[in-house]
Order: structure tokens, then sequence, then C-alpha cells
């Protein structure tokens, strides 16, 4: 039967205990305290909103249980973050992705800012079933272009849009009889068409944390899709999340290990071409 693949009581469980076993096991893991020691050193911005929130609560978790003091700060320049900082600003407004990009720009209004590392992330409201991601994404390139040729010792790192679950039962059964996409199904395909967009520009040429991919993993390694019209898509994992949309405890924990991993890679990486 087509419809959503979701995660079942047992998975459930399994991320629970996955959860759980990160948490114990995180100050014995010798990577992790090497990662986050990397990126206490930085000069880090990060503009979001509250998913990008979720994400900075999975890396103070990770920060106290291995023992790394990582300071997080929240500025709305740029240019004010001290040295070995993670400063992080909340860029206005949700639903406006081009007033997003226009806001983490004003805080490099700065040049150049002096940071090692920067990214901004959109979130899953930014992109609806109306939106066009092409457009989107020729403007946040145009954006990413302007600030690194500003803030030429600045790292950028590149994030997927986040996802939404989408909901099974009789409720989803009775919108597909009646020839209607279940809920969140169609914004979740443009989330997708534009990470797709995301991933083909710069994966293997410039750090990319790919947040939706994070979202859509279940712990043992599978993928929650959802699939409308002949189409299958990722979904957000239901045992990341209570209000289907926001990461709850055990989903920053397993995105935000994914983060500083990527942040901790990210000054060693040698750019590689940009197709135009």
């Amino acid at each position: 039967m087509s419809g959503v693949r979701i995660v079942t009581s047992t998975l459930l469980a399994v991320a629970v205990a996955t959860a759980n076993a990160t948490a114990a096991a995180a100050e014995f893991d010798a990577t992790l305290h090497a990662e986050l020691e990397q990126i206490a050193h930085q000069r880090i911005f990060f503009g979001h909103q509250s998913v990008g929130e979720n994400l900075l609560d999975g890396i103070r978790q990770l920060s106290q249980m291995a023992a790394v003091p990582v300071h997080i700060v929240e500025t709305p320049k740029a240019g004010n973050v001290p040295p070995a900082t993670f400063g992080h600003a909340f860029v206005e407004k949700n639903g406006e992705p081009l007033l997003k990009l226009q806001s983490f720009e004003q805080a490099f209004s700065q040049h150049p800012a002096g940071i090692d590392i920067a990214l901004l992330k959109f979130c899953f409201v930014d992109i609806n079933a109306d939106t066009d991601v092409k457009a989107l994404f020729s403007r946040y390139r145009a954006s990413i272009n302007r600030l690194r040729a500003e803030n030429p010792g600045t790292t950028f790192v590149h994030v997927t849009v986040p996802l939404m679950e989408v909901k099974g039962g009789m409720k989803a059964s009775i919108r597909r009889l009646l020839g209607r996409a279940p809920d969140g199904a169609i914004e979740n395909v443009r989330r997708e068409e534009y990470n797709a967009i995301l991933r083909q520009t710069y994966q293997g040429r410039e750090p990319v944390f790919d947040l939706a991919r994070v979202e859509s993993t279940t712990p043992d390694g599978g993928v929650v899709t959802v699939e409308w019209n002949g189409r299958v898509t990722p979904a957000l994992v239901p045992a990341y999340t209570d209000d289907g949309g926001h990461l709850n405890s055990v989903g920053r924990l397993r995105a935000a290990r994914e983060l500083v991993s990527v942040l901790a890679a990210a000054r060693s990486r040698t750019p590689g071409a940009i197709p135009h």
C-alpha cells in the first residue's frame, strides 16, 4: 500500500535507546571530543530560527556531556562575535526566506567580519507548496557569493532545508481517497527539490550540513518517506519530533552530532570548482 512509511513503536524505542546510548557514551567518544575542541576555537556565525535553536541546544548538551566548553552567544552582527565563540542570530522572518537572506547579509555589514565559519539555515515554513525553489536557490547562491567575495577568509557551510512529519492514519487515508495529498506531503516535495539543487551545486565542493538527510534517517539507517502521485520524498522521522516540525531531545541530539562533525571539518576542506 502506498503512503507514509513511518517509524513503528519499536523503532521509536530504538530511537530513544539510541539517544540515551549516545548521551552515556559521549564523554568516552574521542572523535566527538576532538571535533568539539576544533569548533570551540573557531569564530562561527549562524543565522537561523527555531530549528536552529534546537540544534544549538543539542550542541550545548554534547558540549556538557563531553566536557568541552563551547561558548555560544546571541549577537545580531557577525563582526561582534569574539574569538573562540559560536555566535548566532535569529534572522527575520519565518515564512519570508528572502528577508532572511537580507538579514543574514546585513549581519555581515562590517567587511570583513573576521568570521571563520558562517551558515544560514532556512526553516521548514520558508518553503511551501507554491515556492519557486529554483528562484529561491538562485537568490541564496547570489547572496553567498557576495558574502564570500567580501569575506574571503570565511568558510560558508550550506544547510539543507528541514522537513516536516507527514502523518499517516485514517485522516491521511481519507485525503488520499478524495484525491488530496496528506498534510505536509507537497511541502516536503518542494523542500526536497530545493535540497536536491543545493546538494548538486555544493556537495563534494564546499561543506554541506544535510539536515534533511539526518531528519529523515531512522536510527537503524532506514529512511522515512511519503509517496504522492508516484513521487517518493523524504519526511521527518516521527520519533525525532513532538510537534511535527521541531526537533525533540532525540532529534536534536542526532542532528547536532552531525553538525559538529561538519563544522569541525569545514576549515580543512579545499573548495572545488562550483559549476555556473
